[in-house]
């Protein structure tokens, strides 16, 4: 049975609410203290990647085995990966983007929603990189 849009979105929304406050609760909004992490001079957000590869190994991994259907309805979906060339190019830049500024852009949008309006640059050179990326996706495909 397929629940109404607005459960939905409820659901929808508390997840990003949970997820942005816990960004900001863990200071990950913060590039400097990304940095500090990034240059072992802070280790505090090794708590933080623990819980993420934690929550993830729930979400995609046992609940589609004990529930068999999503809470809001649905199905579940695969995610396939293929580690190749351009997934580690791909992940190469992402490293190197994140590791020069200290933002990635999930704390980036938190960060932006928690007041610090320096995050539109950083927030900036990622839409930029998204539009590259998705123009040079584009051409190799036609």
């Amino acid at each position: 049975m397929q629940r109404p849009a607005l459960a939905n979105d409820l659901a929808t929304l508390a997840s990003g609410l949970l997820f942005g406050f816990g960004l900001a609760w863990s200071t990950m909004i913060r590039p400097e203290s990304v940095i500090d992490f990034l240059n072992f001079r802070d280790l505090g957000l090794l708590l933080v990647l623990g819980s993420a590869v934690g929550v993830n190994l729930i979400a995609y991994q046992l609940l589609p085995r004990m529930l068999g259907r999503p809470l809001c309805g649905g199905e579940f979906q695969q995610r396939p990966f293929a580690l190749d060339r351009t997934a580690l190019a791909g992940g190469v830049l992402f490293g190197l983007g994140w590791g020069l500024c200290g933002v990635c852009p999930g704390p980036a949008l938190a960060g932006l929603g928690a007041g610090n309006p320096d995050l539109l640059i950083a927030l900036a050179g990622i839409f930029a990189g998204a539009l590259l990326h998705g123009l040079w996706a584009g051409r190799r495909k036609g």
